[in-house]
């Protein structure tokens, strides 16, 4: 910077400069400048090559990139002790400055700190900030004033809550993303998505949605399988469809067809239950497993009830299985219906299915109390047959 400055006084002088041969050949100064900016950045080219891990290749290439120079360790070394005092780890420094060179040539204190300071002032603790930006480090190069506190402000007028904006942004990276985040909650409401349907969305920090660069087709097609933009279930099937990539998707409907559903069955169930797409095919085959094989039923049967494969295995699903087929086997119901009274709330199905039998209410709710544990497909057989009820 010296050099540069003195280069600049050199080439606007006049005739009282102590030196005015530098006047006429100003090329000499500039070449002192170059060189001096060429051994800056050589240093620097060292230093990630030492401190960091960068290979010389990738070192001079990121040092040309971010304009890194430092003609010693001291610029460099004052980062790192900054971040150190704030209580970053060596292994998280190293991941940063991986990921965000130009740290080491910024002012920590201009340039860091007020983000650290603004997270603090809401709430945030030490610890919560350091995992913050080791998970997102690109919130430290965010603009202060023109990204982080606007999606903070715009995130709460939608949650209403410190405590939930703060834990809406620890989980997503959108809120240091330019605009996108104020971009798509304006597309959302254009298109008749309410502003509660989009609290749930940022409430269930469902990142694919407001980080999405598509919002507009997504909201088409879902339109076009029969999706109410006002109704809850379009927020849920947005999540869906943004949160599992096409090739797990397909995955799942393969997994659904497997069992006997149709492309036609998989889509009205999504109609019916968007979360039915957020289930894991582990649990898809594990309550299928049950259905099919233990029960004996029919999988069409929970096309029109797919809220089931959200559902428990070892809290609900086997338990009221249980009930169930102990009243079919003391005649005490005459209907093998399992998707009503698997699928209604805890006060109902007890209502209805254990404590309106006097006489076997006690054995009933044993039945349903019995813990069972259920690791997958395999299990939900064993698990049942442990405790299946033999028709006396």
């Amino acid at each position: 910077m010296l050099n540069k400055l003195l280069y600049l006084k050199c080439v606007t002088s006049t005739a009282t400069s102590p030196y005015p041969f530098i006047h006429h050949y100003p090329f000499l100064f500039s070449l002192c400048f170059c060189t001096a900016t060429s051994n800056s950045r050589s240093f620097a080219v060292s230093y990630l090559i030492d401190n960091f891990g960068f290979s010389p290749e990738s070192a001079s290439k990121t040092s040309k990139s971010y304009n890194i120079c430092f003609q010693t360790s001291e610029k460099p070394e004052t980062v790192i002790r900054f971040f150190r005092n704030n209580g970053f780890s060596n292994i998280q420094i190293n991941y940063m400055v991986r990921r965000l060179p130009w740290l080491l040539s910024c002012d920590p204190c201009k340039r860091v700190m007020p983000k650290l300071e603004f997270f603090l002032s809401k709430g945030v603790s030490s610890s919560e900030i350091v995992d913050l930006v080791n998970k997102y480090p690109t919130v430290l190069g965010s603009s202060l004033k023109n990204q982080i506190v606007p999606n903070y402000e715009l995130i709460y007028k939608f949650l209403q809550s410190d405590v939930k904006t703060i834990g809406c942004m620890l989980n997503n990276s959108f809120f240091c993303r330019g605009d996108l985040l104020a971009h798509n909650i304006r597309l959302l409401l254009e298109n008749g998505v309410r502003e509660s349907n989009i609290a749930r969305l940022l409430g269930n920090r469902s990142k694919g949605v407001f980080g999405s660069n598509d919002i507009i087709k997504l909201v088409k097609e879902l339109n076009d399988l029969g999706f109410d933009p006002s109704k809850a279930t379009f927020a849920i099937a947005l999540k869906a469809k943004k949160e599992t990539s096409p090739s797990l998707w397909k995955q799942k409907v393969d997994t659904f067809k497997k069992w006997g559903w149709s492309d036609e069955a998989v889509s009205e169930a999504f109609r019916r239950h968007p979360h039915v797409m957020l289930t894991s095919i582990k649990k898809i085959n594990a309550v299928m497993n049950l259905w099919v094989n233990q029960l004996g039923r029919d999988a069409l049967e929970l096309v029109h009830c797919p809220k089931i494969f959200g559902l428990s295995m070892e809290k609900t699903i086997i338990p009221r299985a249980r009930v169930v087929q102990h009243l079919l086997a003391k005649g005490l119901r005459k209907s093998a219906n399992f998707v009503y009274p698997i699928s209604v709330s805890e006060k109902l199905f007890l209502a209805r299915f254990v404590t309106c039998f006097k006489e076997e209410s006690c054995q009933l709710l044993k039945l349903y109390q019995e813990k069972v544990s259920v690791q997958g497909k395999e299990e939900v057989g064993a698990a049942w047959g442990s405790s299946q009820i033999v028709n006396t």
